[in-house]
């Protein structure tokens, strides 16, 4: 059996989103949830099951009363499992499903107040200024239609300015004796050549004719220069904006830039949606969905973990200081951000961790208890990865295959090959060091390394089979020497 890609659009298209059994993409069953992340990750039903059924939670909670909706809190989760065995993945494709705010961080780059460091609470202002974008850009796209129709306008105001309106007539005017025709009937045939104009302009604009006519533009510029502020904390960190505070101030500048309209279209097109959109509901829905929907991965927090050891001292004592920092945001506090004031108490926190050396127990008593879902995720053996190379929709063999195909060059992966490559794979990561289907990115780079260096000078092939004989001739040198694999695989 040959494993071969001819196209990469069937897979594109099921990739969007869609209604099934007319239960919108935000309302899918758990079930469906699982079906969805099969695409893209290839085993772990007891983590996909978990997750599934906290974004079903989230949509539930929506539904009931609102007095019961404030009691009912997020079964928050901890991924418990070594690297590249999907934990990542599956928390960014939750929130893809979800179309929820979704940001990834790392335990390990928090201190505790004092250290230097990043404020944990960063993370949330963070969330917040991402939801900010997800709904602006909703807004933007709204707007869309009537943002284009008000850059057309702008375009014909450089290029053919309306006729001023006619000054008001005196009352000497009307007692001369002028044979000329009047001042109102030479303002009327001007406005009408002008309006019959415009309207020509304003067809060939919308046709693309113009498109590379240079017109001249007022932009606004930047009111405050870029500012740098020293210490642990900036301002950013405080929630506050220097644009904001100073921006009313100081006079607004602009500067004439010299463009084709062509990209003047989409330069005033954002300008114009800008003025559309009111910034203040903008805010408050935002702020609203990173409430109610937002999801906070919090990655590595077996970094944070502290040792069994009752004399803690270095960065034991920060560690643990980060858990403490870590434990108002997840149990429910309020984060101040230049948005406004932002709730903790609904968003879902999933954390994960290898916990190679430290143990979920090390975590400080009260923050275990903020995670009351554990899900322990397995290492991948030889079959997942077969199955990791063939099944998902972004499996790594159609990746190479869609970049080799824009050099019009076939790559077929002959079955055998794909075991073989597992095999390896699998075998590696047991002599070396475990990192998961991070390993197979390794093999199939240093596997096709010369195809994608040679193709481009030498395409006289329109297709290339990759068989076993090559994976083995490839790697298995590599393989056999196990100081050269350390550092190569």
């Amino acid at each position: 059996m040959d494993f071969e890609i001819n196209s990469m659009e069937s897979s594109v298209k099921e990739m969007k989103p869609k209604a099934r059994n007319n239960i919108t993409i935000n309302q899918l069953t758990p079930s469906q949830i699982v079906d969805e992340l099969n695409k893209y990750i290839i085993g772990q039903e007891n983590a996909k099951k978990s997750v599934a059924i906290a974004l079903r939670n989230r949509w539930r909670r929506q539904q009931v009363t609102e007095g019961m909706r404030d009691e009912i809190m997020p079964n928050n989760i901890i991924m418990i499992g070594p690297t590249g065995v999907g934990k990542t993945e599956i928390a960014r494709r939750i929130s893809k499903l979800a179309n929820a705010p979704f940001i990834k961080v790392e335990a390990s780059k928090f201190t505790e107040v004092g250290y230097v460091g990043r404020d944990v609470e960063s993370m949330i202002r963070e969330l917040t200024d991402l939801s900010v974008n997800i709904v602006k850009s909703d807004k933007q796209n709204e707007v869309q239609q009537k943002a284009e129709e008000n850059t057309i306008e702008r375009i014909l105001d450089i290029i053919l300015p309306q006729v001023k309106k006619k000054p008001e007539q005196r009352t000497d005017d009307k007692d001369r004796a002028d044979t000329s025709a009047s001042p109102a009937a030479e303002y009327k045939d001007t406005e009408e050549i002008n309006s019959k104009t415009r309207e020509k302009l304003r067809k060939q604009i919308k046709e693309g004719k113009l498109d590379d006519r240079v017109i001249e533009l007022d932009l606004a510029g930047d009111n405050m220069p870029m500012m740098q502020v020293l210490g642990p904390i900036g301002l950013e960190e405080m929630g506050l904006n220097l644009q904001d505070l100073f921006g009313n101030i100081m006079p607004k500048k602009t500067r004439k830039r010299k463009l084709s309209i062509a990209e003047a279209k989409k330069v005033l097109a954002q300008d114009e949606a800008q003025k559309l959109i009111d910034m203040d509901n903008v805010m408050k829905e935002a702020i609203e969905k990173v409430e109610n929907s937002g999801i906070v991965f919090i990655d590595e927090i077996d970094k944070v973990a502290g040792s069994n050891s009752k004399s803690s001292s270095g960065a034991d004592v920060s560690r643990e200081g980060v858990q403490r920092d870590l434990l108002p945001i997840v149990e429910g506090s309020t984060v101040i951000t230049k948005y406004g004031p932002v709730k903790t108490d609904h968003i879902l926190f999933i954390a994960s961790g290898a916990f190679h050396i430290s143990k979920p127990s090390d975590l400080i008593p009260e923050l275990q208890g903020r995670f009351p879902i554990r899900v322990e995720l397995n290492s991948l053996n030889e079959e997942d990865f077969y199955k990791i190379l063939t099944q998902p929709e972004n499996a790594l063999i159609k990746q190479y295959s869609a970049l080799l195909e824009t050099e019009g060059v076939k790559l077929n992966f002959k079955d055998a090959s794909i075991k073989e490559i597992a095999r390896i794979a699998a075998e590696v990561n047991e002599q070396v060091e475990n990192i998961g289907a991070r390993r197979l990115h390794t093999i199939l780079t240093i596997l096709l390394e010369d195809i994608l260096f040679d193709i481009p000078d030498k395409n006289n092939k329109k297709s290339i089979d990759i068989d076993r004989e090559l994976v083995a001739a490839k790697l298995s040198k590599i393989v056999k020497n196990r100081d050269l694999s350390r550092y190569i695989l």
